[in-house]
This record gives structure tokens, C-alpha cells and sequence, in this order.
């Protein structure tokens, strides 16, 4: 439901996977499932919608460890934006979603937002030791240089 002009709520929009232009709005893991089922080429952005629209995060995480396991380059992407959002808005994460973001390269949205919204002691020591080498490379290089 989205409210429109006049502050009445609207049904949902029916998604528009030709342009995406609608799949902003997808906030039913169902439809997600679908689309990944129909191997829609735009559900990554359906993924993020998800994870911007839907209040729990435990419906969202499979779906973005979906995403993250896919063969699309792109997909995987949408789905390391998808879990930065997660991370964010729900300051959760799954063992499933960690262990398919080690495999990304560092430095990702997804690694800082899991690093600054949820509980460090959740976290896998791979990730700690990213931020802390990060850390102290600019305590060493770029502070104490100038």
C-alpha cells in the first residue's frame, strides 16, 4: 500500500519487470522468490527494494543470500547493497549472507555497514581484521603523515 497525492493509500503497484520502473516498490518476499524462480534479470534491484520495504529482516536474508550466490555479476552486487541495506535498517546479518560476502572483494558497502549498525561481537574475524588493517593503515600513512 502507497499513498498517493491526496494522501489515500493505493493497492500496490503490479511490478513492471520490463523496466523496473515499479520494483521499487516490492516489499512481498513471495514476489522476490518468483522473479528468482523466473530468472528475471532485474531481481537484484527487486532484492534491494526488499530489504528497503520489508520490516523483517528475517524474511530479507534469504533472498539476499540468493542474490549473492547468483552466476550474474550484477546480482551479486545488488545483493551486497541489498545486505549493506539490511545491515543498516535492521542492524542484522545471517551466518548464510557472511559467509557469501567473504568471497567479494573487501571494501565493499556491505562490509562497512555490517562494520558501523550490527553487534561487532556477531561479526567474523575475517571482517575484523579488514577494518582493523584499514585502521591502522591510516593511523600509520595518511595521519601521522602530514
Amino acid at each position: 500500500m502507497h499513498p498517493d497525492e491526496s494522501g489515500s493509500v493505493d493497492p500496490a503497484p503490479v511490478l513492471n519487470w520490463q523496466d523496473g520502473s515499479t520494483l521499487r516498490w516490492t516489499d512481498q518476499p513471495d514476489e522476490v522468490d518468483a522473479a528468482f524462480d523466473r530468472g528475471e534479470p532485474l531481481v537484484g534491484v527487486a532484492v534491494i527494494a526488499l530489504a528497503l520495504n520489508h520490516a523483517d529482516a528475517d524474511a530479507i536474508l534469504p533472498r539476499v543470500g540468493k542474490a549473492l550466490e547468483s552466476e550474474d555479476p550484477e546480482i551479486r552486487r545488488q545483493g551486497v547493497i541489498a545486505l549493506a541495506h539490511v545491515a543498516r535498517l535492521h542492524r542484522s546479518v545471517d551466518r548464510r549472507c557472511l559467509d557469501l560476502l567473504r568471497s567479494c572483494p573487501r571494501g565493499n558497502e556491505a562490509d562497512d555497514d555490517l562494520w558501523s549498525f550490527v553487534a561487532r561481537r556477531r561479526l567474523p574475524w575475517w571482517l575484523w581484521r579488514y577494518h582493523y588493517t584499514e585502521r591502522l593503515t591510516w593511523l600509520f600513512r595518511d595521519r601521522w603523515r602530514y
